[in-house]
């Protein structure tokens, strides 16, 4: 292994981005079968579906070099899925669809399922048969379940720079090493 350059982007091993993904997925379901096409909203959503997801990856991507960018990255993908939890919450509100209260059947057997898969095909085929509002509701679930992933991904990254330093650092105890020093 490169002690310079460690090879640590393995972002398809991350609940994060696993989560992510599964919401990329059903956003664009979502978005291509009940929004209309032309409308805003649509783009809007699929792009912050997508930055949650793409964001990870490139997070990870520059993580060997710089733990300041892999933070930054890491947050605007938290970011870009908070907004798209925004649109959801939308949708539900301009069409008169309740939120699943937190305790509700719906939602807890929801947060379970959410707990327990992380892979699209799984929720793909649960949202085949559904009506839009209660997609949006579990959508909105896995956000949050995505959010409080990214927010500890976040304080384990942070932690580690704290405690480890990057890639800077990581130079200059090299050419020490290397000078004998």
């Amino acid at each position: 292994m490169n002690e310079l350059i460690p090879n640590i982007g393995h972002y398809k091993n991350l609940l994060s981005y696993q989560k992510s993904d599964v919401i990329y997925q059903i956003t664009y379901f979502f978005c291509n079968k009940f929004l209309t096409r032309g409308d805003r909203t649509v783009d809007q959503m699929i792009q912050a579906a997508r930055s949650g997801k793409q964001n990870i990856v490139e997070g990870c991507a520059a993580a060997s070099t710089s733990a300041k960018t892999e933070i930054k990255l890491i947050n605007v993908a938290k970011a870009s899925l908070k907004e798209l939890l925004e649109d959801y919450e939308d949708y539900l509100k301009t069409r008169g669809h309740m939120q699943w209260a937190k305790g509700s059947a719906e939602f807890e057997t929801m947060r379970r399922l959410g707990r327990e898969h992380n892979d699209a095909e799984y929720f793909m085929k649960l949202i085949e048969t559904r009506p839009p509002q209660t997609i949006a509701n579990m959508a909105i679930i896995l956000i949050n379940q995505a959010d409080y992933l990214l927010f500890r991904q976040l304080e384990k990254l942070s932690s580690d720079f704290i405690n480890n330093g990057g890639f800077s650092e990581r130079m200059s105890a090299l050419r020490r090493k290397n000078r004998g020093f």
